[in-house]
């Protein structure tokens, strides 16, 4: 058993110039011939042009990411973690000269990560610091140790100098770290405004 369809109901032709009375062949239909559809198309010209180009940039964007290599997977989740120290710590001074300056601020890891790449992720590890301590003073490490003992205490800096399991993040592993990193940001931004 079939249902039947019902009758279309005539439509008026969308061009201006014809406005012809025209029964429907297709759904969706709203030109009554081709010459009027000629007419017709210039109209849908930019939405389409607009929807290749969309398409077009998110393919690019999808291999953009395709072929990062691991290293800019890593420098792209360090830079999301390093973000994320300086607005945790935004209110301490410098954790290894213990000055509030107006200067550039690093997220400077007590143990580095050269030496340790297993803690590159490890918050502990890792705290607001002035640049000129970060970068002259080779990141000034005994006034840093001093004020680390400080802050988190002794045990917690002995476990840092500790062994450590190595550890070699994945591309998946990376791309989370970052995602996690910068959602800790924006809500610390987020309650800063507040």
């Amino acid at each position: 058993m079939t249902i039947k369809r019902k009758p279309a109901k005539p439509k008026k032709c969308r061009v201006a110039t014809c406005r012809a009375s025209f029964v429907p062949a297709r759904i969706g239909q709203a030109v009554c011939s081709p010459a009027c559809a000629m007419i017709d198309a210039p109209r849908h010209a930019p939405k389409a042009r607009k929807a290749l180009a969309e398409i077009g940039r998110k393919e690019l964007r999808a291999a953009k990411v395709k072929i990062k290599s691991r290293a800019q997977h890593m420098k792209e989740a360090q830079t999301a973690f390093n973000a994320w120290i300086r607005e945790r710590d935004i209110g301490l001074p410098c954790v290894s000269c213990g000055r509030h300056h107006n200067g550039q601020w690093h997220a400077g890891h007590y143990r580095t990560v050269g030496g340790n790449p297993e803690l590159r992720f490890e918050p502990l590890n890792v705290w607001r610091q002035c640049a000129p301590c970060n970068n002259h003073k080779s990141g000034d490490i005994v006034n840093y140790r001093l004020e680390l003992v400080r802050r988190i205490g002794a045990d917690k800096v002995d476990w840092l100098e500790g062994p450590h399991e190595p550890q070699r993040h994945t591309i998946e592993q990376l791309q989370a770290i970052k995602a996690e990193y910068r959602a800790k940001t924006r809500e610390l931004k987020k309650g800063q405004a507040a």
